[in-house]
């Protein structure tokens, strides 16, 4: 897998933007993506050091569009951690 197709997208919430202080970022990734390769593919694509990955299955919830209803998709997430000696993520500091 190339770098593109394991990191999806970023994730933007309020707990997302408030570990940025911290040099953790979150992203959405590909389910098949293992910690290591996750680590490789931020590295490469923004430029950083990363120092951990947390990740974790996040799971589909019950909506309900009038009298329909359905589950909307489950995904996998990652929280990286960069090193303290690590340039920051420019693309969520225009965010804050």
């Amino acid at each position: 897998m190339t770098a593109q197709e394991i990191i999806v997208r970023p994730v933007i919430t309020e707990k997302s933007m408030a570990g940025i202080g911290e040099k953790k970022y979150t992203f959405e990734v590909a389910p098949t993506a293992g910690k290591i390769e996750i680590a490789h593919a931020v590295e490469e694509l923004f430029g950083v050091k990363v120092k951990k990955v947390n990740t974790l299955h996040v799971r589909g919830r019950l909506r309900r569009q009038g009298r329909f209803e359905g589950y909307t998709k489950s995904w996998k997430k990652a929280v990286v951690t960069l090193t303290e000696e690590s340039k920051t993520i420019e693309f969520f500091e225009s965010m804050v």
